[in-house]
């Protein structure tokens, strides 16, 4: 019954699909929508857990109800990139709250940040006294979002 890990066949698929739709879902309410009985839609509801497509569950938030209403995507760049440094600026980018997403990317950059913040002004504290202070980082650059036109975490599944 254990499927190869990339093997995921109609009903997973909608078992993922509808939980990203609303994590909310009880396993009774999910076996009436995929036509299955309760144990094993929780059968396989665990094994989707187990096996690390689903990695938790959480409510999606208005950011700017929050009064989050600063969206920076910033470009960081080390001036070297061997030792430690990489690995310090990591650690400390998973400390911080207010960065959404952390990035190692290629191109110009070597990590691209999502950030939120309640005001420029606050954006600004964290570059100064966040960003700035990290060893190793030579060049920031920030783009601010004037309009957010799609943000989400659903993955498309086929």
């Amino acid at each position: 019954m254990n499927k190869p890990r990339n093997e995921l066949d109609a009903t997973d698929r909608t078992i993922l699909r509808l939980l990203q739709q609303d994590g909310t879902l009880s396993n009774p309410k999910l076996a009436e929508q995929l036509s299955l009985s309760v144990t094993p839609c929780w059968r396989r509801l665990k094994r989707l857990e187990d096996d690390g497509y689903i990695t938790g569950y959480q409510a999606n938030l208005d950011r700017r109800k929050l009064g989050l209403d600063v969206l920076a995507f910033v470009q960081v760049s080390f001036g070297a990139h061997g030792g430690e440094l990489p690995n310090q600026f990591e650690a400390a980018m998973l400390a911080q709250p207010q960065v959404l997403s952390c990035h190692k990317i290629t191109g110009d950059a070597d990590y691209l940040l999502q950030v939120v913040a309640q005001s420029l002004d606050d954006y600004s504290q964290f570059v100064e006294q966040v960003l700035r202070r990290l060893p190793g980082v030579s060049a920031i650059h920030s783009s601010l979002a004037l309009r957010e036109i799609k943000a989400g975490s659903r993955l498309p599944l086929p």
